[in-house]
């Protein structure tokens, strides 16, 4: 999570984008357990991540055990690459929510495809 990593190279770029973005921002588990990760072992305070999600910052908007069929399609379908089980989930939340925009600086998501072949739309630095 580039925002809250000062040693991030987007963290500049991502301060102020997510300054202009009005919450909740939508997400889900994995992708705060993976921000947890990152932030923890790159010098960051992962806890800050449930203090955005107590805050309403954040919004856990996102049920996997429905989901599970659809995630191992698209986990299946960019093995290659591979697709991590946090990104099988956001391109899932932009199948459900098709007006939202996908806020990463995950270049996958250049590469990804939500309902088989539309583009993602995106928030991201390039």
């Amino acid at each position: 999570m580039a925002v809250l990593n000062a040693g991030d190279e987007h963290h500049a770029w991502a301060k102020e984008m997510f300054a202009r973005l009005p919450p909740p921002l939508l997400t889900c588990e994995a992708v705060l357990s993976e921000a947890q990760f990152l932030l923890s072992a790159r010098g960051g305070n992962p806890l800050k991540v449930l203090d955005w999600t107590q805050q309403g910052i954040l919004q856990l908007s996102f049920n996997a055990a429905g989901e599970i069929t659809r995630l191992k399609s698209l986990q299946n379908s960019y093995r290659s690459l591979p697709m991590d089980f946090a990104d099988a989930c956001l391109v899932r939340l932009s199948e459900l929510h098709p007006r939202s925009r996908v806020f990463t600086t995950d270049s996958h998501f250049q590469i990804y495809r939500r309902n088989g072949r539309q583009i993602i739309p995106l928030l991201a630095p390039w």
